[in-house]
């Protein structure tokens, strides 16, 4: 019995399937174009949906036939779909600068701290709701003829099952979704003089649509009987894929953009985590939320060094036989570079959400080479994710281990980097598909391959290696992380 986790991203979807006994059998993946001009960010709806088709029929041509399906997605962006269920306008993504006006003038009708109290966000222009309001107010003739909004994840489920439910983390990330009584919001509804009845119903993260739709699964090639399943936000999923069940754990999410996710049930410093852009979003144990931590450049800022400025690396490694990443990190001496790198090459995410800032190396000499610049990145990566979590601190957020998942994850250097600057144990897992993990995880409760969570767990998330912080490694670290914390007041007058 094979069972998949379908991940809908920004540029691409890619499905991976699982045996019952929780092995990965393989993944397929395919590509879809977004158009970015200077006013608009959108993504092809029909392209998303076309590309999803494809590579359920490959994943079932090559590894079998496939009993059930969990759809996890990027968040925000969301399709209006007619009476016949045909997108009637390009989805907007969360970069997209429309909305503004509309977030500016509801928030100012409501109050931001209103808004914070019950979607547990900040308000902007990014989510959901402004954009589906500026719809409405520049292409009337379009809203008029919506009879239903889904983003990505119901979009997929209910082209699947018929069936239009939508998780209640994705939901919350509309803008428009009560988290404390877990649906859509009357008062903010009401004031944006949208329909609460257009959106999908909301369901508990892992609920399943039913069937997939019989012509669909004669297409497709999987099984008639086949569940498909609502999971959640991506980082949600990424986070149940790692094992993060406890209050006090969190996952490392050491991919493109560097991204943390701790568990948390304690709601009385909303106000706190929401001003300082730590979004709020219900979690798969009842009463307990996760928030999102996180900078825009992660791994992505590895890669841009990489390819732009390591060519002499790049030959060393050639000459040695041996990854570039091998030998840019083979020289690492367990100590601070003295360099002093500020991520913010595409902007910065929490605790600023700025994005006009800029990146910047700071303390060069010509004593420096690539190894210690790509350190320092690697270093500048941890210093602001120690930044945030002792914001997350002073909102009552303790967090005592990090579970990694995610290409950084296979660096035992920056691995034990993270240890040692954030003084916690991190443990790397086997799977660097957290979220595809976290779906098939829920696939298998819902289709009773697993009694639980936990008894998923056991099977399909395997530690590799926990590295554990050294007391006097971390003490270096702090004499420049103290200097790194005025590093952007410092850097953001000047670009």
């Amino acid at each position: 019995m094979l069972i998949a986790g379908l991940d809908i991203g920004t540029t691409g979807c890619k499905i991976s399937v699982f045996k019952e006994t929780g092995e990965f059998a393989g993944k397929v993946y395919q590509e879809y174009t977004v158009i970015r001009t200077q006013n608009e960010h959108e993504v092809d709806s029909s392209a998303i949906w076309a590309a999803v088709r494809q590579i359920i029929r490959k994943a079932s041509d090559q590894y079998g036939v496939i009993n059930g399906i969990g759809i996890t997605s990027f968040g925000e962006s969301f399709v209006l779909l007619d009476e016949k269920d045909e997108p009637l306008h390009p989805a907007m993504l969360y970069t997209d600068p429309r909305g503004q006006e509309e977030c500016a003038a509801l928030t100012a009708k409501l109050g931001a701290e209103k808004i914070i109290q019950i979607t547990g966000l900040n308000p902007h222009s990014m989510y959901s709701l402004p954009k589906l309001m500026w719809i409405k107010n520049h292409r009337p003739e379009i809203f008029a003829r919506a009879r239903r909004v889904c983003l990505m994840e119901d979009y997929i489920v209910y082209l699947l099952s018929k069936k239009a439910q939508i998780d209640y983390s994705l939901a919350s990330r509309t803008m428009a979704f009560d988290i404390h009584s877990l649906s859509w919001s009357k008062e903010i509804l009401q004031a944006a003089k949208i329909d609460a009845g257009i959106f999908s119903i909301p369901v508990p993260t892992g609920t399943s649509a039913g069937k997939i739709r019989r012509a669909l699964a004669t297409e497709l090639g999987i099984s008639e009987d086949a569940e498909i399943v609502s999971v959640s936000h991506d980082q949600v999923a990424a986070a149940i894929g790692s094992g993060v069940f406890e209050k006090s754990l969190a996952v490392d999410g050491a991919g493109t953009v560097e991204c943390i996710t701790p568990v948390f049930s304690d709601l009385k410093h909303i106000k706190q985590l929401a001003e300082n852009h730590y979004s709020i979003v219900p979690y798969i144990i009842p009463g307990t939320y996760v928030c999102y931590a996180f900078s825009f450049t992660g791994g992505a800022l590895v890669k841009w060094f990489v390819d732009n400025l390591a060519g002499y690396a790049a030959q060393q490694a050639k000459r040695k036989e041996i990854s570039i990443y091998r030998e840019l990190e083979d020289n690492w001496g367990n100590a601070p570079t003295g360099l002093l790198v500020l991520p913010h090459f595409a902007g910065a995410a929490t605790p600023y959400m700025d994005a006009g800032s800029k990146g910047a190396i700071v303390g060069l000499t010509l004593a420096n080479t690539q190894h210690d610049i790509h350190l320092a990145i690697m270093e500048g990566v941890c210093y602001e994710m120690l930044l945030n979590i002792r914001q997350l601190e002073k909102a009552g957020i303790m967090i005592s281990q990090l579970h990694a998942t995610g290409g950084g994850a296979n660096s035992r250097v920056w691995m034990q980097m993270k240890a040692d600057v954030l003084n916690l144990p991190v443990t790397a897992l086997q799977s660097v598909e957290a979220g595809a993990t976290g779906s098939a995880m829920l696939v298998g409760v819902a289709t009773g391959i697993f009694a639980n969570l936990n008894d998923a767990a056991k099977l399909m998330v395997v530690p590799k290696e926990t590295y554990y912080p050294r007391r006097e490694v971390h003490e270096e670290y702090l004499k420049y992380y103290e200097r790194y914390q005025m590093l952007y007041q410092a850097i953001r007058p000047l670009v």
